[in-house]
């Protein structure tokens, strides 16, 4: 990872900072975003932001997390957010993107560059992921990552406030590669 972060062909994925909060707060204020997400709160304020960036920052700090801001090369737009977290011994991945920049491609380009990173310079053996069941779109992007079905569970969501049927996926480094992943 340079100093600025990873790059990928239309984005740079950064380190979130205290500018991002009003884009953060607005993104995941929006209960279609926030629903799928397991921690966040609804509604979600500012003061979640700060302490989501907080979070981030001890994280990081421990090496337990690796979290980027998902921002367009061109504008510099602040479109969400994707990380790595140790969870039982294996980094999952999670992500979201705000509801203007669905559906072109951004999820599976900033995952897939994760990954890599993942893979390569954290040599993680395995990585896991899961997807609430009303979801799908995640879980197509993980599938097209090359991740594969490793059980349910039921998970907790705050925005929700009960837990929700939740899809586990798992894709180990001998699989990574095999669906365009490497980045």
């Amino acid at each position: 990872m340079s100093c600025c972060g990873l790059e990928t062909e239309r984005l740079l994925l950064r380190k979130p900072e205290e500018a991002d909060v009003p884009a953060i707060t607005a993104m995941i204020g929006d209960w279609d975003v926030v629903k799928n997400l397991a921690t966040a709160p609804y509604p979600y304020l500012e003061e979640h932001a700060r302490q989501f960036i907080a979070r981030i920052a001890e994280g990081s700090a421990t090496g337990e997390s690796h979290v980027f801001a998902i921002t367009r090369k061109s504008d510099g737009a602040y479109m969400g957010t994707i990380g790595l977290h140790l969870r039982d011994g294996a980094f999952e991945i999670g992500y979201w993107l705000g509801r203007p920049h669905w559906n072109m491609g951004y999820a599976s380009e900033a995952a897939r560059k994760v990954i890599s990173f993942a893979f390569r310079e954290l040599k993680a053996t395995k990585l896991v992921a899961g997807w609430f069941h009303d979801n799908p779109a995640s879980g197509h992007v993980l599938e097209k990552l090359g991740f594969q079905p490793d059980g349910a569970e039921q998970r907790d969501c705050a925005a929700r406030g009960h837990s929700v049927y939740c899809h586990r996926v798992v894709l180990d480094r001998e699989n990574f590669g095999r669906k365009k992943v490497a980045a």
